[in-house]
């Protein structure tokens, strides 16, 4: 029934959705172990308790983290390591993968209870060089406590941290779907497929350029903080947080375009032999990946021999040698 659904949802915007959404990356969980392709592992207390005086020590165990039977398990324990006194586990795509616009989806099924504070959430990827919150922050889901709703927000610098968002009412113990759209003029929220917040960061927004940059994903399931308080005696261990799956689109309108305004042109596209790379400036380097973000190969020539690969839609990422980066597609027939 599962893969019935993923053919359905990337077979829709085929079908006549006014905006095209094309898958460029995704996880399913379908596998055994973590893909440490497309996540890393974040270990410890962080500083200050990550930075909100949390209680537990993220681990790469499997009894915080899992995969069985199609789903991510995250899960915090009472228990005590390092001089903490609870485990949970934190996954992030630093380094592996960020985008800049677009739509990102989960489905996600999260515990209740005191001190309990699951996440979906964004970065910005220039967090090493700018720091938080300048590199801004994009709370796509947020549940605390026994809450009957869940949160979206976004947090960025306006001469010193400051954040706007809402909530809405649902029981989040339940599976949803939980997601966001962002352009160069919104970020909206969505819960279900039903938005229920927007915010302006285009014209007539007051310092919010840093939502202008790629942004990585995160997952985690934090326990204690300033927001949720401390876990109780009404607080029921382990705790788990489920996620289904994990998928990034773009529009396919903008995967043949550049901000900068470059021309890229794939072509002959569909094709069944090779294609041909093209711009009004030189290539240093291009990269093939699956709908699933999958690295495929790269190389620095215009010709490229695409007959061994199976019939579908790829993604390629193509470095000019003014060090910009545009994103393509092409179809092996």
């Amino acid at each position: 029934m599962r893969n019935l659904l993923i053919i359905i949802v990337l077979l829709f915007p085929l079908l006549g959705s006014s905006q095209q959404w094309v898958q460029v990356w995704s996880d399913e969980f379908d596998g055994t172990a973590l893909d440490l392709t497309k996540w890393e592992h974040e270990i410890g207390t962080g500083s200050w308790g990550w930075g909100n005086n949390e209680l537990q020590y993220y681990t790469s165990n499997s009894n915080n983290i899992y995969l069985d039977t199609g789903y991510l398990h995250i899960v915090g324990r009472q228990e005590q390591i390092a001089g903490s006194y609870y485990t949970s586990a934190r996954i992030k795509t630093q380094g592996k993968f960020d985008f800049q616009y677009g739509k990102v989806e989960a489905r996600i099924k999260v515990p209740s209870g005191q001190g309990l504070w699951p996440a979906f959430w964004m970065l910005g990827s220039n967090i090493t060089t700018l720091s938080w919150p300048m590199c801004g922050e994009i709370d796509i889901m947020e549940h605390v406590n026994n809450e009957l709703m869940i949160h979206g927000t976004i947090h960025y610098d306006m001469w010193g941290h400051t954040y706007e968002g809402t909530h809405v009412y649902t029981d989040a113990s339940d599976w949803h779907t939980y997601s966001i759209e962002w352009d160069q003029d919104e970020i909206r929220w969505y819960l279900d497929e039903v938005e229920f917040n927007s915010t302006n960061i285009g014209t007539g927004s007051v310092s919010r350029e840093e939502f202008h940059n790629p942004f990585f994903l995160l997952l985690n399931l934090a326990i204690g903080g300033n927001w949720t308080g401390s876990p109780d005696g009404s607080t029921s261990f382990p705790a788990m947080m489920q996620v289904d799956y994990v998928r990034v689109y773009q529009e396919s309108n903008s995967l043949n375009e550049n901000k900068a305004e470059q021309t890229l042109t794939v072509s002959p596209n569909p094709s069944a032999e090779v294609i041909t790379i093209s711009s009004d400036l030189n290539l240093t380097e291009y990269t093939v990946y699956n709908l699933q973000g999958k690295k495929l190969f790269s190389g620095n020539n215009t010709i490229i021999d695409i007959s061994y690969l199976d019939s579908g839609m790829y993604l390629i990422d193509v470095k000019l040698e003014t060090g910009q980066q545009i994103r393509s597609s092409f179809i092996r027939e």
